[in-house]
């Protein structure tokens, strides 16, 4: 039994420690705050405490439950809203309130709530670690495989069928010395650690986001790892809301990292309200909320990530496909920052600790499309997309940095796009995706071989308009020849009827691959009749002011039924009134 030395803030510092290991989980004083062990000199453990220290003494009882801050992984996740230590935030409000209070001890899931189990497996299979025992259904759209937990192999001596609660027995399973295991559907994890894969496989398949920015020009494969940096109201949240939303995912994982209250407010109202595209149910039904709000204790906040994660891990290895949001690290990086000053270790870049790229390294590199362990050979991935606010939306600062050097997928949003109402305000000229060629090959075998083709055009158009910017910034826009004043109005085209999307229009919120590769296209079919045309000496103005290119500026509101007819049509219209200026120039 441990007594306090000395209290500063979450920090606090205990002697008589020497039994204790590092990363052990400690209750702390008369109120047994939780408190995890970061640091250990000789017989004095350095805790970081996950509640409110106001108030605590001198000499207070510190006692080590002798295991490391884990999560409780079983049916009851899903649809629930844990706080950063994974405590379900409803039950700390049943007890305690508006406020949570301190101390107090909450199991982490539900260990009365019967659910119904079905075997898929029987008595004398041969099992080993993440084989499929049998399943829960836990919400109308997710299935709960009951998997048999890690260090556990062997025979099936038993298995039961019925409703049970998450620590009552369902089978067991004899190993080769003999022993006998009891396995329930509740299994524990400590969230420092990585579960273990039987390998990771290259991304050579996108996590399709119906965000046409995203998908066509800067995609993310499955099991990747992307940022989305960018300064205040440049719509992070929003962006994350999408992924959220429309991305093909199995299971959402979203942590609000040291947001502010009422953007949590916002997601914890929203998410039940907004509707999943692919059943029509809920949005929440396949979606684990993490809140840890800025007014929260900041060490809480650091162990959120870890508890995201290793919940995404746990679906992961079930074979779903699983999508992390992390709003913000950057916030997470300030509790790092925090508690690293209150230990007293050698400051880093702008007072960071020296170990915070190795840190964001060991959060990403958690990412990954894997095969599963288990003897059935599935395969499972996790997608880690987090969001960094820097301050002043300078991106080189150290949490942004650190970052790029690790993530594939670069989504650099923009105050001055945000401002000009250019949503999702993603620059095009800064961001980039490093699985373009890796995933290639997906787009032109599902969507169009001309796909990869048409987004380089589109890029390139996009690049000369940047070059092109700068004359017109010195001279006007009249000293430009008709050619790139066709590339102007072209990439004009594509930033307007394209890249921007309207989150908030049933049309246009979402749009499947195929319709953004026929839309792209129909864009550049105005560009290579318009630029026919005026090869033939049509007027340039004429070229630009006909009907049809107006109703490209519409087509990306067309539904998915619909779409292919009208853009068809629109394409005709464009090739009629094009060569209509064209003959009439030849007269």
């Amino acid at each position: 039994m441990g007594k306090v030395l000395k209290v500063s803030g979450p920090l606090v510092v205990a002697s008589e420690m020497s039994d204790a290991n590092m990363f052990d989980v400690v209750r702390v004083g008369p109120d047994k705050l939780i408190g995890e062990i970061i640091e250990m000199r000789g017989d004095r453990a350095s805790i970081q405490v996950y509640e409110e220290t106001a108030g605590l003494g001198m000499s207070a009882e510190v006692e080590s439950t002798g295991a490391p801050l884990s999560v409780e992984l079983a049916p009851g996740m899903i649809e629930q809203m844990f706080d950063g230590i994974q405590r379900p935030l409803e039950k700390l409000r049943e007890l305690s309130g508006d406020t949570i209070g301190r101390g107090i001890a909450v199991t982490s899931l539900d260990h009365e709530k019967l659910w119904d189990f079905h075997p898929t497996a029987k008595v004398g299979d041969r099992v080993v670690p993440g084989d499929f025992l049998g399943y829960v259904d836990e919400t109308i759209i997710v299935r709960h495989r009951i998997m048999v937990p890690m260090g556990v192999s062997g025979e099936i001596v038993s298995i039961k069928e019925g409703s049970f609660n998450i620590v009552e027995e369902i089978a067991v399973v004899k190993d080769d010395s003999g022993c006998e295991h009891s396995v329930c559907m509740l299994q524990k994890w400590p969230v420092r650690k990585g579960r273990p894969y039987g390998e990771k496989l290259p991304p050579v398949v996108p996590m399709i986001t119906g965000q046409r920015t995203i998908d066509t020009m800067f995609p993310i494969a499955k099991g990747g790892a992307a940022t989305v940096p960018g300064p205040f109201g440049s719509g992070k949240t929003v962006v994350q809301h999408q992924l959220a939303k429309w991305s093909d995912v199995d299971i959402v994982i979203y942590i609000g990292c040291g947001e502010r209250g009422n953007e949590m407010t916002d997601v914890l109202m929203e998410f039940p309200e907004l509707k999943d595209p692919r059943t029509g149910e809920s949005l929440m039904k396949r979606t684990v909320l993490i809140a840890n709000t800025s007014d929260m204790p900041v060490a809480a906040r650091e162990a959120s990530i870890y508890t995201g994660i290793t919940i995404g891990e746990y679906f992961r290895d079930m074979g779903y496909d699983v999508a992390i949001l992390a709003d913000s690290t950057s916030r997470w990086a300030e509790a790092l920052r925090e508690m690293s000053g209150r230990l007293e270790e050698m400051p880093g870049e702008e007072g960071y600790p020296a170990y915070l790229t190795s840190r964001i390294a060991q959060f990403y590199e958690r990412a990954g499309r894997i095969k599963c362990v288990g003897s059935e050979g599935r395969i499972g991935s996790l997608t880690a997309i987090g969001a960094v606010s820097p301050p002043g939306g300078d991106i080189s600062e150290p949490v942004a940095q650190a970052t790029l050097r690790i993530v594939k997928v670069f989504w650099g949003l923009d105050s001055s796009l945000a401002y000009r109402r250019h949503f999702p305000a993603i620059n095009w000229m800064t961001s980039y995706s490093l699985y373009n060629d890796r995933l290639g090959p997906w787009f032109d075998e599902n969507v169009d071989p001309e796909f990869r083709e048409n987004r380089a055009e589109g890029m390139r158009i996009l690049q000369k308009e940047s070059e092109l910017d700068e004359i017109v910034r010195l001279v006007g826009i009249d000293a430009l020849s008709a050619e790139d004043r066709l590339v102007m109005e072209t990439a004009r085209m594509i930033r307007e009827d394209f890249l921007q999307q309207d989150a908030f229009s049933d049309t246009d919120s979402y749009t499947s691959t195929k319709k953004q590769f026929a839309l792209l296209k129909l864009v550049l079919t105005y560009r290579d009749l318009a630029a026919d045309a005026i090869a033939k000496g049509a007027d340039a103005e004429a070229v630009f002011a006909i009907s049809a290119r107006d109703a490209v500026g519409r087509a990306k509101n067309m539904t998915e039924e619909a779409y292919a007819e009208g853009y068809a049509e629109i394409a005709d219209r464009m090739a009629k009134e094009l060569a209509e200026l064209s003959a009439n120039a030849e007269i």
